[in-house]
């Protein structure tokens, strides 16, 4: 018995489009030809001093209580954008903000954040809400990746974040699958976890 599709042949889908969708993600990702799994990731880490991290937590513990964070602006400018900031720091990562691509009419949209280095790349979702449907969205940005960037990596990277909570995705593009973890990072609690992978994640290392 077939499964009858969800995207319509001849419309145009954006990014945006897939985290408004209420179909189940497993059943989207089904359209591209991926699978998805959910599983606790064992995510590289990287043997970097993070000592530079203290002042960010710091300053973040010290800013939250006075920001009102009803908005994705405001948890972007906030929490989100100074972590990405403090990454480039540690891996000399090229930043793009806003990033447009178009791989074909249903694979097209702007990254919120993608950095790259000559070893890997990297893709952020940021959300002022709803983690899982943000997921979908950074599943399927993941999935054009695949078929966009000229890296011979096997792993591609993303992260969904809504500013005060992370979440790793990873695609396998040899086994044409996506993982989603089912560990959550908190900030400012798990900073320092959560850069040791970014940074191992963009340095290829761990």
């Amino acid at each position: 018995m077939s499964k009858a599709t969800i995207l319509e042949p001849g419309k145009s889908y954006t990014f945006r489009n897939y985290f408004e969708m209420t179909y189940e993600p497993d059943d989207i990702l089904a359209e591209f030809g991926f699978s998805l799994k959910r599983s606790s990731l064992e995510l590289p880490k990287s043997n970097t001093n993070l000592d530079q991290l203290t002042e960010l937590k710091n300053s973040i513990q010290r800013r939250l209580p006075y920001v009102s964070l009803t908005s994705e602006a405001a948890r972007r400018e906030i929490l989100i954008a100074p972590i990405v900031l403090a990454l480039i720091d540690y891996t000399q990562a090229q930043l793009r903000i806003e990033y447009a691509i178009n791989v074909s009419e249903q694979l097209k949209g702007s990254l919120d954040y993608y950095l790259h280095t000559q070893h890997n790349l990297l893709v952020i979702e940021a959300k002022n809400a709803d983690l899982a449907r943000g997921f979908t969205q950074l599943a399927v940005e993941l999935i054009a990746m695949d078929q966009w960037t000229t890296s011979d990596e096997t792993l591609l990277y993303g992260v969904v974040s809504t500013g005060d909570v992370w979440q790793f995705g990873v695609l396998n593009r040899e086994e044409k699958q996506v993982q989603q973890d089912l560990n959550l990072y908190r900030v400012p609690a798990d900073l320092n976890d959560l850069f040791s992978s970014l940074i191992a994640i963009l340095n290829n290392s761990g």
